[in-house]
């Protein structure tokens, strides 16, 4: 029989419908039920495209032994971290203290109150290599909690007491000098030989990435453009970048980024799209322009959803195996191909007998340009085609807030620079669904099929949207895009702020939880402190208001003990600083549409940090457009600093000297 999780919106909730696990959604429901039965609470942490989730739902969810010891000793809550990271956040902090790591499926045991007592990731059905058997875990926690329930509420005492504690940050504006140390730092963690930072696994260090391009393009430091050129060169010729169809997978298993945990999300996908756009524009790479073009295409083709937003991912999984959708062996080749191709084909891809990979098989690696372009286009097609045959992956098609703002900034800008007016019609089209579905009735986290969830948008989904809304009001010159990104920044000053400075990551109206959790660290995608600050920085670039840009630097001095301690979990933040360092410059790019694109696409390849840039018609109803008209009638473009603007210019090489100067 379906349990409660039939009618959720959640594609990882319906993915434990049918389960006999007697599995609630978070709710004050599911709550008071454990507090009536004096039952602990077993809280399950995961998401759609998790690998090891679905490992864990089939060899214990799925048992039916399991699920009735579940049943009869729990009340059992599964959530989607991607649908309340609020949730994720509070328990995952607590399984990282009593753990000493975290990841998911994160499986905490909760009093009644919500209150943890007991945490930890995966368990396999039966013990191994030192681990517990899942049922073990249960039995042991069920008799505890009967048995000895003083021992288990002073443990649940104790993590809450490290909950509940504060670490003071050492405040302050994050400046040229600690910014330099960043760069330092950095480059110490930094891989010579495979690129990236650290050790396996490896995850994409996009805003990291971000902030080194700044950096260079701030100080003309050749050591940060280095670091950039080296991690972003080796990411795209690996195993992790989809060779045929172009897209990310979300890291690298191995220091070489050859062989990558499959799953493909569109956080990484915005954030590098728009990385190596950066990359691009500072240095002219093909290789960084090819990755651009491929990934935006990846994004409209395999996660664009009927309604005009992006799905949040791709599994790892398919018929049974991880990677089964991506990989080759020579035979495989040989028979696609023929002989002679076959044979230059692996050789040029990395497809060796043993096999790169698993089972004989390997990843795709484009380690060196082809000798022979036109070959490789053709085998290429020939290649998709072959894997179009094959059973894809599934797709977590819930539209979320803060990964589609992030997508929405890097189509928006790549859109007008590599003249992909696809792109830029996709961002607006993304945009006008956040704005429409997700903000219609109060601001909600996510969507699907056009409907909005239950669950209140977060810090970091208030920050990423309207950030993108103002890439589009960047792009199309529409002054409605600004109205809607003060409606979502006021509400941040307002209502997400600490008195102490800095941010919480759920409003002060939110659900109550047993902590407000504030966390300013980068992790795989920006925090809610760094994608506010970001917004903010750009708001008050074009308003002129000092109040956002005060917010902004609120934000940057609660995360500048992060920045300087561990960059490596700072990026954003370090790249928000980066902008504010330059000003952010402010350019107004003035005249109609057919009048203003090329001043308007030389505008955004300029380099200055963080710069704001806005096309739009003589009259646009935004503060930086105040008195900015025609010079002699031709479209003209105005670049300031904190609103005090040099002399118009209308030519890009005018342009381009204001902007130097």
């Amino acid at each position: 029989m379906p349990n409660r999780l039939a009618d959720a919106t959640s594609p990882y909730l319906q993915q434990h419908a049918d389960n006999p696990v007697d599995w609630w959604e978070w709710s004050p429901e599911a709550l008071e039920v454990a507090r009536t039965l004096d039952r602990p609470i077993l809280l399950s942490v995961g998401y759609a495209a998790c690998h090891w989730c679905h490992v864990m739902a089939h060899e214990s969810f799925e048992d039916a032994a399991t699920a009735a010891y579940m049943n009869d000793h729990f009340v059992n809550i599964k959530v989607d971290r991607e649908e309340r990271p609020d949730i994720d956040a509070v328990y995952m902090r607590a399984t990282q203290a009593m753990t000493g790591h975290g990841g998911w499926p994160m499986t905490c045991i909760l009093t009644p109150q919500g209150e943890p007592f007991f945490a930890g990731t995966y368990f396999p059905p039966e013990p191994r290599q030192g681990t517990p058997a899942f049922t073990q875990v249960l039995q042991a926690l069920a008799e505890a909690w009967t048995d000895r329930r003083d021992e288990v509420l002073t443990v649940s005492k104790d993590v809450m007491a490290h909950l509940q504690s504060t670490i003071d940050p050492v405040g302050g504006a994050l400046g040229a000098d600690e910014l330099d140390a960043a760069v330092t730092e950095l480059a110490r963690s930094y891989d010579q030989e495979a690129g990236g930072f650290g050790t396996s696994p490896k995850f994409p260090p996009s805003m990291v990435l971000e902030f080194l391009l700044r950096h260079a393009a701030r100080t003309g430091s050749q050591q940060s453009l280095d670091l950039v050129a080296g991690t972003c060169e080796a990411m795209a010729r690996g195993g992790m970048y989809d060779q045929l169809t172009g897209g990310f997978a979300r890291y690298s298993v191995d220091r070489f980024w050859r062989v990558p945990h499959f799953e493909k999300m569109l956080y990484d996908n915005a954030l590098l799209m728009r990385v190596y756009l950066h990359w691009w524009r500072q240095t002219g790479s093909p290789l960084a322009e090819r990755v651009v073009r491929e990934t935006g295409r990846f994004l409209l083709d395999e996660l664009r959803t009927p309604e005009g937003g992006f799905a949040s991912a791709l599994d790892a999984d398919s018929d049974g195996h991880e990677g089964t959708f991506y990989v080759f062996n020579p035979n495989q080749l040989m028979r696609t191909l023929g002989a002679s191709d076959g044979a230059w084909a692996a050789q040029l891809l990395s497809v060796t007998g043993p096999g790169t990979f698993e089972r004989g098989f390997s990843t795709l690696q484009l380690l060196q340009d082809p000798d022979d372009d036109a070959r490789w286009q053709g085998v290429r097609e020939r290649l998709v085609t072959a894997r179009a045959e094959r059973t894809r992956p599934a797709r977590d098609d819930k539209v979320v807030a803060s990964w589609n703002g992030l997508a929405v900034s890097a189509l928006a800008e790549a859109g007008v620079l590599l003249d992909e007016p696809d792109f830029t019609a996709a961002a607006v089209a993304a945009a006008e669904l956040l704005s429409d579905v997700h903000l219609a009735g109060g601001f909600r986290r996510t969507s699907r099929d056009g409907v909005a969830g239950a669950n209140a948008a977060v810090l970091e989904d208030h920050g990423s949207v309207a950030e993108g809304f103002l890439s589009v009001l960047g792009v199309t010159g529409d002054a409605v895009w600004l109205d809607r990104a003060r409606l979502l920044l006021d509400r941040v000053v307002d209502h997400f702020a600490d008195p102490a400075g800095g941010f919480f990551d759920t409003a002060d109206d939110a659900e109550a939880l047993v902590v407000r959790p504030q966390d300013a660290s980068d992790n795989a995608y920006p925090s809610g402190t760094s994608s506010a600050v970001h917004a903010l920085i750009a708001f008050a670039a074009i308003t002129g208001e000092h109040r956002y840009r005060a917010a902004a630097e609120s934000g940057i001095a609660a995360a500048a003990s992060i920045a300087a301690q561990v960059p490596r979990f700072a990026g954003w933040t370090l790249a928000a600083a980066e902008a504010l360092l330059a000003g952010p410059l402010e350019i107004a790019v003035v005249g109609d549409a057919a009048e203003r694109g090329e001043l308007h696409r030389a505008a955004l390849h300029l380099a200055s940090p963080g710069a704001v840039v806005v096309a739009g018609d003589v009259g646009l109803a935004v503060p930086l457009f105040e008195q900015r008209g025609l010079v002699d009638g031709r479209a003209a473009a105005y670049v300031c600093r904190g609103f005090v603007c040099q002399r118009p210019v209308t030519t890009v090489e005018e342009l381009s000297a204001a902007v130097s100067a």
